[in-house]
């Protein structure tokens, strides 16, 4: 397999479906990871009920909802992750407006990484849920740790030979550490009207979705070299690369001027 697989974290933000059958392990994507998927998802719905559910989720009480309907997750409908994840990359990514053909590429190379289900892709149907990677969760124990355990095997070989652009958040890297030789991460840098340059925490997010709009709509999945990837961004972005060998990942740092 050639071309380009672009990771996001999953979103702390998810949008419930109203209506609609409850999630089928085996109509998602890697169904080698049914089980795993099973045994976090039975813990989540175990540790939700607890009293002491929302300290262990590390969740406020504004989000009590949220733990409560954890609860269901088995019984909760169902609907496209593209749909379920809300937060501030996915708003930037925009599935929604994307062209017919900027949602099928979308739909081919976007792996969405996630603490209650290992990987998924857009397409895949979930229910809302309430858990961030890193989560002890309960008798499982680090929920990163529980993946990192999971992935390799399924997603190396799903990876293949393609170009990874790595938009994860620290958290979510993680779990699963692609070949370096094929390994972007993408950074993100303010640069001050002095010169200065500062890493950019949160709004991060905000410009890797940006960046992943921008690929899928060009048409640029189908690029294979770091360096064919940002000749064909520098008209919309300011870019460095530091590219990546056969020891160490690469790097793309977006510029942001004030």
């Amino acid at each position: 397999m050639v071309g380009m697989l672009i990771l996001f974290p999953s979103s702390e933000g998810k949008s419930a479906a109203a209506v609609g059958e409850p999630v089928c392990l085996g109509d998602l994507s890697f169904p080698c990871l049914t089980g795993a998927r099973e045994a976090v998802v039975d813990e989540l719905v175990r540790v939700s009920a607890l009293e002491e559910a929302p300290e262990i989720l590390k969740v406020g009480a504004s989000l009590g909802g949220e733990v409560e309907r954890n609860t269901r997750l088995w019984s909760e409908p169902a609907m496209a992750a593209a749909q379920v994840y809300s937060g501030v990359l996915f708003e930037a990514f925009g599935y929604g407006s994307l062209s017919a053909a900027g949602r099928a590429r979308a739909d081919e190379s976007v792996l969405v990484i996630s603490a209650a289900w290992g990987a998924v892709r857009l397409v895949d149907a979930i229910p809302a849920y309430r858990l961030s990677m890193g989560t002890k969760l309960g008798e499982m124990g680090d929920t990163a740790k529980f993946w990192k355990g999971e992935l390799a095997d399924a997603l190396d070989e799903f990876a293949g030979d393609q170009l990874i652009l790595d938009g994860r958040s620290a958290a979510y890297a993680k779990v699963w550490s692609p070949h370096p030789s094929r390994h972007l991460l993408v950074r993100v840098e303010r640069v001050q009207a002095d010169g200065a340059r500062k890493v950019v925490s949160h709004m991060a997010k905000h410009y890797r979705g940006l960046l992943g709009r921008y690929v899928v709509e060009q048409g640029l999945t189908g690029l294979e070299q770091a360096e064919e990837l940002v000749q064909a961004l520098s008209g919309a972005f300011e870019v460095e690369l530091v590219a990546p060998t056969s020891k160490k990942a690469g790097t793309l740092t977006l510029l942001v001027r004030d």
